[in-house]
């Protein structure tokens, strides 16, 4: 899938470290308004990272501008809702379609990149995916910064969640969901 000069693609095991760069950078660059600092360090520390299962089940892409990462994000059919490779909050065990949503995972975009559509683009082939294995809702756990975006393709808010970090930080975030197919979408 492509638009203008941003191509979509599954992550692959060697995307790992460049990815792992990327994600801090997204963080310090669109934390403003939302996290202080030190919450945003802590959770670059304990909370935001790749969670490398994603990679292997083949449900985490990455979005390319001239072949380098601009952006990352996935799906998942197992119950861990957040967290990467440093500390997955929730159990890996797996969804049961018929009933649970599958998970939006691990969104984060360039600085330089933001705003641009891209991580619209990461989430629709992610509902396409999960469309595919027969899920019928998607949830998240959504960063602050996050939740505009979200809201704005259809997400509603389940709650907000204060996560106390293993260094005594507390970061807020909030659980969304939606329908993986908003009325009007193709299917």
């Amino acid at each position: 899938m492509t638009s203008a000069k941003i191509e979509i693609r599954l992550a692959t095991p060697d995307d790992i470290p460049v990815l792992n760069r990327l994600i801090p950078e997204s963080v310090r660059s669109l934390r403003h308004g939302y996290y202080t600092e030190a919450e945003a360090e802590s959770a670059i520390r304990y909370v935001f990272g790749v969670d490398s299962e994603l990679v292997s089940d083949g449900t985490y892409f990455v979005a390319t501008e001239g072949g380098q990462p601009v952006a990352c994000g996935g799906w998942s059919w197992r119950r861990t809702l957040y967290g990467g490779d440093q500390r997955p909050m929730g159990v890996g065990n797996l969804l049961d379609p018929a009933v649970e949503a599958a998970r939006i995972r691990a969104f984060f975009v360039a600085g330089t990149h933001a705003r641009r559509g891209i991580g619209a683009m990461l989430l629709e082939a992610c509902a396409e995916a999960a469309t595919a294995k027969g899920f019928t809702r998607l949830e998240l756990m959504s960063t602050l910064p996050g939740v505009p975006f979200y809201a704005r393709l259809g997400f509603s808010e389940i709650e907000s969640v204060v996560d106390t970090l293993p260094d005594g930080t507390d970061v807020g975030f909030v659980r969304m969901a939606r329908a993986v197919r908003l009325g009007g979408e193709r299917p």
